[in-house]
């Protein structure tokens, strides 16, 4: 960890040092990338601080001409069916997070030596724009406490507002929450701090960013497409950590995310903080007998040790949802939380769905909605929560490999109930690895093949079993969305129950 800061990298030097502020903004030709929420968030943004804005986008839908309509009636140009060519005159280019860096429209800007951020770098620059509007003069922006890795970032956020709220301070969760960074950033009444969750797109496009604190929860291969590769992935994470000034927070379990600790150029004083699922060192915060310790932020680290929760204050208790309440309380604690307001948010706080959510029990089988964990690594630590499985899996694999992931869970696997299209990529690899588990591979890909896996894993399923639906792939072969492949789940579960005498919660 260097905490030797220059301030040289302050900014990114291809980034015009003349668009440091909002005044600098007013006149200026900018092209906003994308027509979604945050494209559709940056535009309206830069338009009222008197940027001239064109959007382009490649879409042209119904739905991206009625969003082309709204944002005409504000004064903004928008060009659909069109998002390669660089519109005449650009200054600055405000891109949605997903745009891929080899996008030609950024070859264009790059040849014309026009700068390109993100979202978030937008949102940064612009910090504190309407609190000093507002009040006349300087306010100082509400810091940002930040968490990003390849899994559990929504969920820790949400942790880490909850727990700021119950320290009774206006703290929402945003970024790639949902969100946009820019609407909360701009608002007349600023909260009092930010928690704020960041993919690895955004942490790409946002060289500027400098948070108060910062978390990687984990790190596995995804969005390698994207990036290019794993190191060019953990590479964008590891930006989050850049220019810290309170705490670098990382997971003693993944080695990766303390190396991108190690590598991050911080301001003097910074600390790196590990959080673990054992007994915590100092300068650490874990878990002994039931009990959330914190032995990084109390007066004496090495030989004192603060107890901030108990495990049975988070829902659901399973491990991996224990390193997010950890890493979420260290964010806090460096932010001066006190503990008992680490207690109560956890207790506070209850998951969205689909996150390894608790659906019904029937006839002695726990029945579990875990669709949100599209990746292998997700699964893997979905399986890690229990001892006996019938495991329903499937769906677009986006490149994974799945060897690794059986291997590791064959034990706890009582038997698969397989669907989606590519499920004979993990139908190969359970008969590599865990040949005697029954497999049932459902060849249906419509919708209502989500209620035939549920009927199938309830047979195959014995009292104390839980069936759990964590696909460790994409939902777009069958399903909208995770969230409809989970719906899907949830109401097979549900025609189970009342198709007998069941007893469900």
């Amino acid at each position: 960890m260097n905490d030797r800061h220059d301030p040289q990298r302050s900014e990114d030097p291809s980034h015009a040092a003349d668009f440091a502020d909002a005044g600098s903004l007013r006149g200026r030709r900018v092209t906003v990338a994308g027509l979604g929420v945050s494209g559709v968030s940056a535009a309206r943004a830069l338009q009222r601080l008197g940027a001239e804005v064109t959007v382009v986008d490649g879409g042209d839908s119904e739905s991206h001409r009625s969003r082309a309509a709204e944002l005409g009636a504000q004064g903004v140009t928008v060009r659909l069916a069109d998002a390669d060519t660089l519109p005449n005159g650009t200054d600055l280019i405000v891109t949605s997070p997903g745009w891929k860096p080899q996008s030609p429209l950024f070859a264009a800007a790059d040849a014309e030596g026009v700068p390109v951020w993100g979202d978030v770098e937008l949102a940064w620059r612009l910090r504190g724009t309407a609190a000093a509007d507002a009040a006349g003069g300087h306010r100082t922006p509400a810091p940002w406490l930040a968490v990003t890795g390849t899994n559990g970032k929504t969920t820790t956020v949400q942790m880490l507002a909850s727990i700021l709220g119950a320290a009774g301070l206006r703290a929402p969760a945003v970024g790639n929450i949902g969100t946009p960074l820019i609407d909360v950033v701009l608002a007349e009444d600023p909260p009092d701090v930010l928690a704020v969750e960041l993919s690895s797109y955004q942490l790409h496009w946002a060289p500027s960013l400098r948070a108060h604190s910062a978390a990687v929860l984990n790190l596995a291969p995804d969005h390698l497409d994207w990036h290019g590769s794993m190191e060019a992935y953990a590479a964008d994470k590891g930006r989050v950590y850049e220019g810290n000034r309170v705490a670098c927070v990382y997971n003693c379990a993944d080695p990766a995310t303390e190396q991108l600790v190690r590598r991050a150029d911080v301001e003097e004083g910074c600390r790196a903080i590990g959080f673990t699922l054992g007994t915590p060192g100092p300068s650490e915060v874990g878990v002994v007998d039931g009990i959330l310790v914190d032995r990084a932020f109390v007066e004496n680290r090495r030989e004192q040790a603060q107890e901030l929760a108990e495990v049975s204050d988070i829902t659901p208790a399973a491990p991996h949802n224990i390193a997010n309440a950890l890493a979420a309380a260290a964010l806090a604690r460096a932010y001066g939380v006190p503990p008992a307001a680490v207690r109560d948010g956890l207790r506070a706080f209850r998951p969205d769905a689909h996150r390894i959510a608790h659906v019904a029990d029937i006839d002695g089988v726990a029945y579990v909605d875990d669709s949100k964990a599209t990746n292998t690594h997700a699964t893997q630590a979905s399986l890690a929560a229990y001892d006996s499985i019938v495991w329903i899996a499937g769906g677009l694999a986006k490149g994974a490999t799945f060897d690794e992931l059986v291997q590791e869970s064959a034990p706890r696997l009582r038997a698969a109930v397989l669907i989606g299209a590519d499920r004979h990529l993990i139908h190969e690899a359970l008969t590599r690895h865990a040949p005697d588990v029954p497999v049932v591979d459902l060849e249906r890909t419509d919708t209502g093949a989500m209620a035939a896996a549920v009927h199938e894993a309830a047979r195959l399923a014995r009292h104390g079993d839980t069936v759990l639906m964590a696909p460790a792939c994409a939902s777009m072969d069958m399903f909208v969305n995770y969230n409809a492949r989970g719906d899907a789940f949830t109401d097979a579960v549900r025609a189970l129950a009342a198709s007998g005498a069941h007893e469900v919660e």
